[in-house]
């Protein structure tokens, strides 16, 4: 799967949301908003990676679309340890702006693929 651009930054991501989780675990003592970071933040890449294997088209369009809520809920959980003061406004800015990079990638990707189905 490497070497496909979406699963390749989704996988990125990932790996900062887990430095993400660490440092507010063991700098910040912060520990319920930032599990649920972790969750959605990996999770985006994870249902990517099961899209690539879906077993039809409307397979690989859900997978998607719940790595696109996933998306949406990272956004959320990074907002609020802004707004909570756990994070900087720079590492927010750092990390929603990716997440939304990888947002407008999935949904580009199910709306060419609907697209496509029609």
């Amino acid at each position: 799967m490497e070497g496909n651009p979406i699963y390749d930054k989704a996988l990125a991501y990932a790996v900062r949301v887990v430095n993400m989780y660490k440092f507010l675990n063991e700098e910040k003592q912060e520990r319920v908003m930032s599990k649920q970071l972790l969750r959605c933040g990996t999770s985006i890449g994870a249902n990517i990676s099961e899209a690539l294997s879906a077993e039809s088209t409307m397979d690989f369009v859900h997978k998607l679309a719940i790595s696109q809520k996933e998306a949406r809920e990272t956004q959320y959980w990074l907002t609020l340890l802004n707004r909570t003061e756990y994070i900087t406004n720079t590492q927010y800015d750092s990390m929603v702006n990716d997440c939304r990079e990888l947002y407008r990638m999935i949904t580009s990707i199910i709306l060419s693929t609907k697209q496509k189905i029609k």
